[in-house]
């Protein structure tokens, strides 16, 4: 079972504790690519929060890269979180991008410039 953690009085959201906590056991190998997660409901249970909590961080780390969510096997450990991080900073700077009315194009054409 994963060691994971969350603290009530942190003024950090749960669902991003959750995350940041299965983010760490998979960097520590407590659960390796390949391996499944217990259910979201076991989680939530042993966590003390709500089921929704958990697949709210599910989702987060599933659009990271690092679970596959798979109808009838559950979810697994597909990537590893330094690879997360990078999905993660490439959306938000799309997403800044698009703010500031920079085209996905010409954000791949900066990308391409930048050494």
């Amino acid at each position: 079972m994963l060691t994971v953690k969350v603290r009530k009085d942190d003024p950090t959201d749960l669902f991003e504790q959750v995350a940041m906590e299965l983010r760490r056991a998979i960097a520590e190998g407590e659960a390796k690519p390949g391996e499944r997660l217990p259910p979201a409901k076991d989680l939530a249970a042993v966590l003390g929060v709500n089921t929704n909590t958990v697949l709210r961080a599910l989702r987060l780390l599933r659009d990271e890269g690092i679970l596959e969510f798979r109808r009838g096997r559950g979810i697994s450990v597909v990537g590893i979180p330094e690879r997360g991080q990078v999905i993660k900073q490439a959306r938000d700077l799309v997403h800044y991008a698009r703010k500031h009315g920079v085209a996905v194009g010409e954000l791949i054409e900066i990308i391409r410039n930048v050494d």
